[in-house]
């Protein structure tokens, strides 16, 4: 599972199992932080939300440090705590289940997957934290942040599987681990392990988009990608609603978790979106900012409004793009309260 370059030898092994089962927090803690990068996007594969993601990170090491008498060194600690944060995780999941307040999500939506609205905590993830896990794509664990596993699209549709699907998805097709060793993890059998397996990877392909593969382009953006952005970024600074059209492909979607609505087609997305540019619409929302940045290796775009009286601009809200053949196909549009973790000011 990930990087066995770095996997301990049998020596150090017995030397990490005593100090992780001694009373010495501190060094608990530097032991543990070492995988917090890479714990907190499985916990945000698992739970497709950035917020819950950390809590959960936290939940674990907290869960870690009461059980560190529990670790006897028969697997590394980072599978032991890849192990804990899992379980923390399904809990989490079982929370949601049971709270009417939070929606478990519905069917997935016809010709694109499982649809962000339908999974209203969804979040983005800062790629500038994905890149702590691989910082490029020659390092070992370069599979761990893999474009095609962490784009929305795909999170959104993992967030539709059971939680022992969902799990034993991400352990074995994710990270690479053997069925055995997803068993040993989830307390499972073998045999229910690749069952799970078998049904998540039948409800893939029954829920993602055809040509998914297509449209998960190298991790760095290419010119064209990048020229793109930065058309994007123009023509909404100049309230250009004519140029934006031409930007966006045919059956273009535009949706707002934690918002239920689905725009659907370019003239559809444009007869939302276009009031907000018109001086004198209700709609109207002041002049616009944008600031280029990236979110589950996808482009992203920081908007800022300003209305005449208002001396500054302030944060918007984030688009998350995904591009297809030099078009904008789907747009996923997040309130602006994740800001910091982008490294992004609330105003300009």
């Amino acid at each position: 599972m990930g990087n066995t370059a770095t996997r301990p030898g049998r020596n150090e092994e017995s030397d990490v199992a005593d100090a992780v089962r001694s009373d010495d927090q501190a060094a608990f803690a530097e032991l543990a932080n070492r995988y917090r990068p890479e714990l907190q996007v499985h916990c945000y594969r698992m739970l497709g939300s950035f917020e819950d993601s950390e809590d959960q990170v936290q939940e674990t090491f907290l869960r870690a440090w009461r059980k560190r008498d529990t670790f006897q060194g028969r697997s590394t600690f980072r599978a032991w705590l890849y192990r804990i944060a899992t379980n923390a995780c399904l809990d989490l999941i079982a929370r949601r289940q049971r709270d009417p307040a939070v929606p478990a999500g519905g069917p997935a939506a016809k010709n694109g997957g499982g649809a962000p609205s339908e999974v209203p905590w969804l979040q983005p993830y800062p790629d500038h934290l994905l890149d702590l896990v691989a910082p490029d794509d020659s390092t070992p664990d370069a599979s761990v942040v893999a474009k095609e596993t962490i784009e929305l699209a795909f999170l959104a549709t993992i967030q539709h599987l059971t939680a022992k699907q969902r799990a034993a998805l991400i352990l074995c097709d994710v990270l690479g681990s053997p069925a055995s060793e997803a068993a040993s993890l989830l307390d499972a059998s073998i045999a229910s392990v690749n069952s799970a397996l078998q049904r998540a990877r039948a409800t893939l392909r029954e829920r993602l988009p055809a040509r998914r593969l297509e449209w998960a382009p190298a991790r760095d953006a290419t010119e064209q990608e990048r020229a793109l952005l930065r058309r994007y970024m123009d023509v909404s600074e100049h309230a250009d609603v004519a140029a934006l059209v031409e930007l966006l492909s045919d059956d273009a979607r535009l949706t707002m978790p934690p918002l239920p609505h689905v725009f659907q087609g370019r003239q559809v997305i444009i007869d939302f979106i276009g009031p907000v540019f018109e001086p004198g619409s209700p709609q109207y929302i002041g002049q616009w900012r944008r600031i280029p940045t990236r979110a589950n290796r996808q482009p992203a775009v920081a908007a800022y409004t300003k209305l005449p009286h208002e001396p500054v601009y302030r944060a918007r809200l984030l688009d998350v793009l995904r591009v297809e053949d030099n078009r904008i196909v789907e747009i996923t549009t997040f309130a602006p309260h994740l800001f910091p973790a982008f490294n992004l000011p609330e105003t300009i």
